[in-house]
């Protein structure tokens, strides 16, 4: 499994956690982390502490990156009148990869080969350590809610009433 470091997805996380400064490091899971809960099983944490990264469209085609607690299901209505739009477009996977450079399962908050508007859940705050998607569904890596907004610029933002 430790092949999964040589990724070319993986190794522009790890690139881009040290370019920012970031102490956690890439861990590779024996189980797939393509959903949340799976990710939390594999760690022995709470489903509220995986940093779930969703992909949907602004109105003006250009990529909204929500950073969420896997304990949340986005209201995408909420956060589009939070935005100001009348509604977020829904992506499919060529989109997520073309704007990410992720495939789904696997995209992390960090290492993007474009430009996005990113939010954060803000109860990704009631936990100590959260953990992110590293560039693949089997790799993640540790973080904070302080650092991923130091990191990657997000607004928090409430995602669910």
């Amino acid at each position: 499994m430790e092949h999964i470091k040589d990724k070319s997805a993986v190794k522009r996380v790890i690139a881009s956690l040290e370019a920012l400064g970031v102490d956690g490091e890439v861990h590779v899971l024996s189980e797939s982390a393509r959903t949340a809960q799976a990710a939390a099983s594999s760690l022995g944490i709470e489903v509220g502490q995986i940093a779930s990264s969703l992909i949907f469209k602004l109105p003006d085609q250009s990529p909204l990156l929500i950073i969420t607690s896997g304990r949340h299901r986005v209201d995408t209505e909420l956060v589009a009148r939070t935005l100001g739009f009348e509604s977020l477009g829904t992506v499919d996977a060529n989109y997520v990869k073309e704007k990410s450079g992720f495939s789904i399962g696997g995209v992390a908050p960090i290492g993007w080969i474009t430009k996005a508007r990113i939010l954060i859940d803000v109860a990704l705050k009631d936990y100590e350590i959260v953990w992110a998607a590293a560039g693949h569904p089997h790799a993640v890596f540790p973080t904070s809610f302080e650092e991923l907004i130091r990191v990657s610029g997000a607004q928090p933002v409430i995602v669910e009433e």
